[in-house]
């Protein structure tokens, strides 16, 4: 279950060390998913995953490490689906196909994984304050974003800033609609919900 976008390692080295990379998170998550964040040790996530506790550490400095990644990822898959859209497309419109981005990776595959992790991250405080925490980061990837796209001055203009925090406002409140629904709400359609909603203020452009 990874929200990471597709990408080429340019070597034989750099893919093997995005195998193992992919495969230690895939286990942390899973058992951190399954167990809850304290009860999970790093001893317990490399007998799962087959590897040592140092080549653990060569990839991530924590359990958290993990968790943190897989939140960047996220952040990465929004502002490269907004990047992606084509040019003229009504803002709204573009936001909602990007922040879509990580719902559609976590639906398409394993989807009760990847709740579980969700969940995990909303329901643990210090991991909900890490998401947080990255949400600010991709608060300005996306507010950059939308004033290149519309020719907007990101010191000067308020729109994206506030495109930006309410695109994200609208996908949180997704993920806290879909994870207290157990998963039995569909993640697509609440986003689908949730613009026509914010719609109408995200494309009153300057």
């Amino acid at each position: 279950m990874s929200t990471r976008p597709e990408s080429r390692p340019s070597s034989l080295a750099q893919r093997k060390r995005q195998l193992v990379s992919d495969e230690l998170a895939e286990a942390a998550l899973q058992l951190l998913a399954q167990k809850g964040f304290d009860a999970v040790t790093v001893d317990e996530i490399v007998t799962t995953a087959g590897v040592s506790k140092r080549t653990f550490f060569r990839y991530f400095a924590s359990k958290e490490d993990v968790v943190v990644q897989f939140l960047a990822d996220m952040g990465i898959g929004i502002r490269t689906g907004l990047a992606a859209r084509p040019a003229g497309e009504r803002p709204s419109v573009a936001l909602r196909h990007a922040v879509s981005v990580p719902l559609a990776a976590c639906g398409a595959d394993h989807s009760d994984r990847a709740l579980r992790v969700v969940q995990l991250i909303l329901r643990t405080p210090a991991l909900h304050a890490r998401f947080l925490e990255r949400q600010a980061q991709w608060r300005e990837d996306l507010a950059t974003e939308l004033a290149a796209r519309q020719g907007l001055d990101t010191g000067g203009d308020l729109y994206p800033q506030l495109a930006a925090g309410t695109a994200l406002t609208a996908f949180n409140t997704v993920l806290q609609r879909w994870s207290e629904s157990d998963g039995t709400d569909d993640a697509l359609e609440l986003i689908d919900r949730a613009f026509e909603v914010v719609a109408p203020a995200l494309d009153t452009t300057p």
